[in-house]
């Protein structure tokens, strides 16, 4: 693919694992290919001062140290959507393994056993699967849970009706998903949200019986409260791809008789291998040759001649949609972009990608302003674009307006002459500041006295 493109390319496929020899041969190259294995840290970034872009085939960029490519002018790529066929059929077949006890029973009969009698599996059919997390993977395992006739319910604070009828799965909360579910698959990012989102207490409200899937990330799950789970007998089974420490070579439910576990094997098939090196070699190619930017995880695709006119807008606009993101208690299920005035004249595209972005971010560790739109449509998401004259005061006013379950929420911003974005309306209410790293909103009764006694607390 490089060649083709009229690049020199050197395969250097054991280079990454040492990551001294990668230090001192980086500095001759503009673009850097990689797979999991591969460590990109700051004194590698340090020691390159050609390098453009690196790729990483498959969608974890944990291995890469995003911000200090960030500071270096660094593109880093992924693929975020290759490998999500083959994470789901991982997904499907671990649901088998449990219900019929295969990896015992195959260990039983290879070892001269003939234990017909000890292993009695479940049906698949007319069961029950609750999917946590129905983004692009999850909805890949509604589909076939569907076609395997269970019944399907899914728990996504993104998922809207709509989507949820076009998947034929019911949407529900946690708490139904955790009481009515025969299997319970895990397809949701790990952020502070959904760290142990099956703790002691919510695994306590599961049906008894219960077996429960996790090809998504470590950490999900309390994996010491699983274990008692399944001694106890109230989970009936266990099969898990991702560890909250990996490698794992040692982990509470190593060792227990209705546990399946695989080494993270998630995206391993040879399709989805060979799919993400050739989706991001075109990536990179095409960075390298044209300047065309796809799922970085770093900068919004916008082309070198657009980036200086658009990068405050930009930011301008993730802001406010983290801003929107933060203060939504209920999931959002339509958000309305108007831009008014001379931003409306620009290519607006991106900087609706990185509101989008901003708004996910608080749910999603790996959104960016590329995948966001993606991310949005798969939950149903509904994005609205209004571009008109100015109206106002401002040369250019951006203004996100979400809808929730509970209301209304809308934040307006604009850049001045110097560059830095400001919100200079949340509702109706007009304000003018700058945006900082930590910022406190509330709304508070209009009260005499209330100002000066929340300012003496803090100080």
């Amino acid at each position: 693919m490089f060649r083709l493109r009229g690049l020199d390319v050197d395969f250097e496929p054991t280079l990454g694992k040492d990551k001294d020899k990668l230090a001192a041969a980086i500095a001759d190259y503009d673009g850097l290919a990689i797979r999991s294995a591969t460590k990109v840290t700051a004194d590698i970034f340090a020691r390159a001062p050609r390098l453009k872009v690196v790729g990483r085939a498959g969608i974890g960029v944990d291995n890469v140290d995003v911000a200090a490519a960030t500071a270096r002018g660094v593109i880093v790529m992924n693929t975020p959507f290759g490998n999500s066929i083959t994470t789901a059929e991982h997904a499907i077949a671990l649901m088998f393994a449990l219900a019929r006890e295969i990896p015992a029973a195959d260990a039983s009969t290879q070892a001269g056993k003939w234990e017909k009698n000890r292993f009695m599996g479940v049906e698949i059919t007319g069961k029950t699967l609750g999917v946590v997390g129905c983004g692009n993977v999850g909805a890949n395992v509604a589909e076939r849970a569907l076609g395997l006739k269970m019944r399907v319910i899914a728990f996504d604070p993104y998922l809207t009706q709509e989507r949820a009828s076009e998947l034929g799965a019911e949407k529900v909360d946690l708490d139904e998903l955790l009481a009515r579910a025969d299997f319970i698959t895990l397809h949701t990012p790990l952020t502070p949200q959904t760290k142990n989102i099956l703790s002691a207490e919510n695994l306590a409200k599961t049906c008894k019986g219960v077996r429960i899937i996790n090809c998504a990330r470590g950490g999900l799950v309390d994996e010491e409260a699983l274990r008692k789970a399944l001694d106890d007998g109230h989970v009936a089974g266990a099969a898990f791809d991702v560890f909250a420490q990996e490698p794992a070579t040692e982990n509470p439910l190593f060792g227990h008789p209705h546990v399946v576990c695989t080494p993270h094997l998630g995206a391993s098939t040879s399709e989805a291998q060979e799919k993400v090196a050739l989706q991001i070699a075109e990536q990179m190619a095409d960075y390298l040759t044209r300047g065309a930017i796809a799922n970085a995880v770093n900068f919004p695709s916008i082309s070198a001649e657009e980036a200086p006119r658009l990068k405050p807008f930009v930011e301008l606009a993730e802001k406010l949609g983290l801003f929107v993101g933060q203060v939504a208690v209920a999931g959002v299920d339509t958000l309305s972009i108007v831009y008014e005035g001379a931003v409306a004249l620009q290519k607006t595209r991106p900087i609706s990608a990185a509101a989008i972005s901003g708004l996910l971010r608080p749910i999603l560790e790996d959104v960016n302003p590329v995948s966001a739109p993606i991310l949005a449509k798969e939950r149903g998401l509904a994005i609205e674009e209004i571009t008109r004259e100015a109206q106002g005061d401002y040369e250019s006013l951006v203004t996100l307006s979400a809808h929730t379950a509970q209301g209304e929420i809308c934040v307006s911003g604009t850049v001045f002459h110097d560059g830095k974005p400001r919100i200079v309306g949340i509702g109706d209410i007009g304000v003018d500041a700058e945006f900082a790293p930590s910022m406190i909103y509330l709304t508070n009764e209009d009260r005499p006295g209330f100002i000066g006694r929340f300012a003496g607390v803090l100080g």
